[in-house]
């Protein structure tokens, strides 16, 4: 099987509105990057913050870990159950806000991959270059199995 991005957007477990994985622009077996720009009008701008929307740290370190541990983790192992990924730990730094309409680009670095667990360093920046937020995200992938 070819692992490609077509490949990889297919096997993802998430479908819209909580789909964050816009464009992947290089995977090897050491890291990804990969693109997402937010809708103006996302759900959770509604209400994050009043009459100030800024995109919520949650959905900020969400993006981070489907690109850069999902989308990885389905290039590392093609087998992968369909809904057999859990993040396992994450710990983030945040710097800079992320508005409606912003494109970000996610780059991930694999740490290690063992024991089904996937864990990467992963980094933010959005559309002028800067850090908007960076660190550890780990996940547990469940390979199909011949039972």
């Amino acid at each position: 099987m070819v692992i490609n991005e077509e490949t990889i957007r297919a096997k993802l477990p998430y479908r819209e509105p909580f789909l964050f994985v816009g464009k992947l622009s290089r995977i090897d077996e050491n890291g990804v990057e990969g693109s997402y720009t937010f809708p103006e009008n996302a759900f959770y701008y509604q209400g994050h913050f009043k009459d100030y929307p800024v995109t919520p740290g949650v959905i900020l370190t969400e993006v981070m870990a489907q690109i850069g541990v999902v989308c990885l983790g389905i290039f590392l192992q093609p087998a992968l159950e369909e809904g057999a990924v859990a993040l396992t730990s994450s710990q983030i730094d945040f710097y800079r806000p992320v508005y409606p309409a912003e494109t970000v680009r996610v780059t991930s670095r694999k740490e290690y991959f063992r024991f089904q667990k996937l864990k990467c360093q992963v980094e933010m920046h959005n559309e002028a270059g800067e850090l908007v937020c960076r660190g550890s995200i780990a996940g547990m992938f469940k390979a199909k199995t011949d039972a």
